[in-house]
């Protein structure tokens, strides 16, 4: 589950700050067992004299003083954790780290640990609600906008039809790995496509799964930049695109068109494509207005590697507005 370098980042700062946080807490309950049990501040200066002692009687082969001076170590820690004990709460007592498995450092050798991953993985789920004006939730995407009359074409109602994609869509979030596959959001503005790809995002991110969710002009805008301005943050920004678990393109066919775009995202679809990483896309243009656009190649690989979802219906935000 890649996470991109800058939500890494903004991790490690959050778990830096607690850890700093936490051993300041630490310090002031010690300060104030020294203020009210000056002996056990005796005690932690022989504790550490012990150390010392331990470690000269090891270096010249000592045996019997290595044996003394550990009885009397775990003699100083009985009566120090007795006098803490009779005046505070037992969590006065022990020194406990941040993170038990990687004591506040966010890695095991190299391997990351659950508690940095776990706030990556906040930390992505903030930056995916900003980049979709909110959280959202399947909860809240409601069924009764949706009309209930007959659509000739489809021989049953909007709302039956947007019933069976609400249900797609809940069990793709639900069971997604990073090999599922890929989904196409086609129909009019307003329609719901953008609420029901966000609501995807926010709940395969809170499984852990790095998600990057861009509307198509942000997108095409990032490739661009890197491709006539590179640099180290426009690479991480590509590079994100190509290796997250999840790529949303939100409102395809709204951004400007061009040979660049073609060629752009012909690239990252086929890339992606070609790793197995799923996608989901969005867009108010049909199979045949993103031949004309786009290509033949990239409505082709629409057609044969995406499940089409067709949303019907009329615009919410108009229903909305009444």
């Amino acid at each position: 589950m890649p996470y991109s370098a800058d939500v890494v980042r903004r991790a490690r700062r959050v778990l830096e700050s607690r850890k700093a946080d936490h051993e300041s807490r630490q310090q002031a309950r010690l300060q104030e067992v020294y203020d009210k049990l000056p002996r056990v501040r005796q005690i932690d200066i022989s504790l550490r004299s012990s150390m010392v002692e331990a470690a000269q009687a090891a270096f010249l082969g000592g045996a019997n003083t290595m044996e003394q001076v550990k009885k009397a170590n775990l003699a100083l820690q009985a009566e120090r954790k007795t006098l803490i004990l009779s005046k505070f709460p037992a969590e006065y007592a022990e020194e406990t780290p941040l993170c038990e498995k990687c004591g506040g450092s966010g890695y095991i050798g190299t391997a990351m640990c659950s508690c940095l991953a776990e706030i990556c993985r906040q930390e992505q789920k903030k930056e995916l609600s900003l980049l979709a004006c909110g959280e959202h939730r399947f909860a809240d995407f409601h069924l009764d906008y949706y009309p209930e009359t007959v659509d000739p074409q489809y021989g049953v109602s909007p709302r039956v039809v947007m019933g069976r994609i609400l249900s797609i869509c809940q069990k793709y979030a639900q069971d997604f790995t990073p090999t599922s596959g890929n989904l196409l959001f086609n129909g009019s503005t307003g329609l719901g496509k953008t609420m029901l790809s966000a609501c995807i995002a926010t709940e395969v991110a809170e499984k852990g799964y790095s998600v990057a969710y861009e509307t198509a002009a942000h997108l095409f805008g990032k490739l661009e930049k890197d491709h006539f301005r590179p640099d180290e943050e426009s690479a991480e920004a590509v590079r994100k695109l190509h290796t997250c678990d999840l790529l949303i393109i939100d409102d395809l066919g709204t951004e400007l068109p061009g040979n660049f775009t073609v060629a752009a995202l012909y690239t990252l679809l086929n890339d992606r494509l070609l790793a197995g990483k799923p996608m989901i896309i969005s867009t108010n243009l049909n199979i045949d207005e993103v031949r004309a656009r786009y290509s033949p190649q990239i409505a082709s690989r629409l057609e044969g590697s995406f499940q089409l979802l067709p949303f019907v219906g009329n615009d919410i935000r108009v229903l909305k507005n009444k």
